[in-house]
């Protein structure tokens, strides 16, 4: 797969193009080589997928009960999203509705944003649901897209790569915790979605976003842990821009920030972070030494000090590593990046100084690039015009890593990846909720081990992620344990003969459990794939592809919003799709 968007000198959009093959077969012989000869010697950018003509030629080779003469839908595994019972709605707006086609490098689409006529006030939401329903036709490639609404970013996704015959997906998205940028006065959604047309890839991509919203009874409450903020400051690049209002992180030492201000009366503060990663590091987790290793974070800086880390989920986009795995289940998280919350409530001391304030982002080891802005989460006391706050203990040790390897001759061999983090801060504010003292501790640790075998014929990837986050204090106390478990394999057999096999195997989890006090919501979830790949070459043609996908989607929660979904694809038939909408369901045997 080619990136997303690869990148210009200010790494903005510019999708990398290819002269078309007359012999597609050659990159399938050359694919493997290639690849593992750039492991041990010079760097250069992963070439892990088929392109889109690679694709078509696989499609032709196909059986005829598999040529797609109508749209193809492609889905991600998701709970569904209900409102509370009792809840009232919905009540539906459509946003916007556009054609995105030659769009790399120009202004986001906006459109003038006004809360809908329903929508009395922000209290009053019990869900709020954005609807992203696209389509497409022809040749294109995956494509990043972005929605933004008074500069705070409400979506983020990938798009599919399309069929023959189209293929058309949706997005449904929980922005309840931006019910007060909902409600809020007069505002402008911004939607960038860098696509690229020419004289190959013709797709046009369409899309409809539409906002639903869902009211609670009057006498109907909801735990204090769980109430929106009354604020979201942006803290994103602002418009007019030709491009995305994300910062773009090109390499180690880049810092991207900008200026925010916070209210006097703020009590509670949490900075959401959206991050993607692109070009040469859109497959970090399988760079070598010489390509800055596979560990990456992002770090959250504050007046220059590092107050929190992301140690992201590794996303694969529709088109990567082999696009055919991801058809037509997509892989986990891949048309709705996750975010990831850091806890700044113990540095409001600091921000409640009526001072404009340096919020910045970095990533460990990037190269070009990383697309990464927050959104600054404010909770304000109503019942009085100023808060005051102290910082009580603040520790941020460097991180902590080591990166060993060995080759022989410079193809096959293997490294080893490690790192861990952790950061711990303490503070106070007082409001007429009383004197609330809040800690934030993370504890992150990182493992990868990368082997290349059989002279460059065969590669394995072992990663994992976990991050332990602590929060202590108020309603909002909550302790948070996500994993991420990663194994790619990718080989061949036949080298040389007149029938070769190119294979690959993803294995790859989220995996979270949350737990709170204040009435927060206590929940786990277990989210994983198994999915693999092959294509046979006979004298140097395609003769024929298969896949297959197996994916369990396994969620419990204390409110008896419980989830089960085992569900298994062949080819683009799904064979097996049992879901169950119950805690009694997803109990484990």
């Amino acid at each position: 797969m080619f990136p997303l968007n690869s990148q210009p000198s200010r790494g903005h959009n510019r999708a990398r193009t290819m002269p078309t093959s007359s012999a597609p077969r050659l990159l399938f012989l050359c694919f493997f080589t290639l690849l593992a000869h750039s492991h041990f010697s010079v760097a250069r950018p992963h070439r892990l997928g088929l392109s889109a003509e690679d694709v078509a030629t696989v499609e032709a080779a196909l059986p005829a009960r598999h040529l797609a003469k109508a749209k193809t839908t492609f889905f991600e595994v998701n709970r569904p999203l209900h409102p509370p019972r009792g809840s009232s709605g919905p009540c539906s707006t459509l946003l916007l509705s556009q054609s995105f086609a030659l769009t790399l490098n120009k202004p986001p689409v906006t459109a003038a944003y006004s809360p809908p006529s329903c929508l009395s006030g922000a209290g009053d939401v019990s869900l709020a649901v954005l609807e992203w329903r696209a389509d497409c036709h022809g040749v294109q490639y995956d494509r990043i897209f972005g929605v933004w609404l008074g500069g705070a970013e409400l979506l983020r996704g990938s798009t599919a790569e399309p069929r023959p015959g189209g293929v058309t997906w949706s997005v449904h998205k929980d922005v309840t915790k931006y019910a007060s940028l909902l409600a809020a006065g007069n505002s402008t959604l911004a939607v960038y979605l860098g696509n690229l047309i020419d004289d190959t890839y013709n797709g046009v991509y369409y899309a409809n976003l539409t906002l639903h919203l869902y009211f609670r009874r009057k006498a109907q409450l909801t735990a204090a842990a769980s109430t929106p903020a009354d604020l979201i400051v942006p803290v994103s690049r602002s418009l007019p821009l030709d491009d995305g209002l994300w910062f773009v992180v090109q390499n180690k030492t880049d810092i991207e920030s900008t200026r925010v201000a916070v209210p006097a009366n703020a009590y509670r503060a949490v900075l959401e972070v959206y991050v993607s990663s692109h070009y040469s590091d859109e497959f970090w987790y399988m760079n070598t030494p010489d390509q800055n290793g596979p560990f990456r974070e992002v770090t959250v800086l504050l007046d220059g000090d590092v107050v929190g880390a992301v140690w992201p989920f590794p996303v694969i986009y529709t088109g990567g590593i082999n696009p055919l795995i991801w058809r037509p289940i997509t892989s986990i998280g891949s048309f709705n990046l996750p975010t990831y919350d850091i806890e700044l409530t113990p540095f409001l001391g600091k921000l409640l100084d009526s001072k404009e304030h340096e919020v910045g982002f970095a990533v460990t080891n990037a190269q070009n690039s990383w697309y990464v802005n927050g959104n600054l989460h404010l909770w304000l006391d109503p019942k009085g015009s100023t808060t005051t706050g102290g910082l009580i203990s603040y520790d941020a040790p460097k991180l902590s890593g080591s990166i060993t390897s060995h080759s022989v001759d410079g193809i096959d061999g293997e490294y080893r990846a490690t790192a861990s983090r952790n950061i711990s801060a303490t503070g106070w504010v007082s409001s007429s909720r009383g004197n609330i003292t809040t800690t934030f501790a993370q504890r992150l640790s990182f493992a990868n081990s990368n082997v290349v075998s059989n002279k460059g014929g065969a590669q394995v990837i072992n990663q994992t992620t976990d991050a332990h986050t602590d929060v202590g204090g108020g309603a909002y106390a909550q302790q948070v344990h996500q994993s991420f478990p990663l194994y790619i394999f990718q080989g061949g057999n036949g080298s040389g003969t007149s029938s070769q096999r190119l294979m690959r195997r993803v294995e790859i989890g989220f995996v979270e459990s949350r737990a709170g006090g204040g009435g927060a919501v206590t929940s786990t979830l277990r989210n994983e794939q198994v999915a693999e790949a092959e294509v046979v070459l006979r004298d140097d043609q395609v003769a024929g592809a298969s896949w297959r996908m197996h994916q369990v989607y396994n969620y419990g929660a204390s409110n008896g919003g419980c989830y089960l979904r085992n569900v298994t694809s062949v080819g683009y038939d799904v064979l097996f799709d049992n879901n169950v909408a119950s805690c009694a369901g997803t109990r484990r045997r």
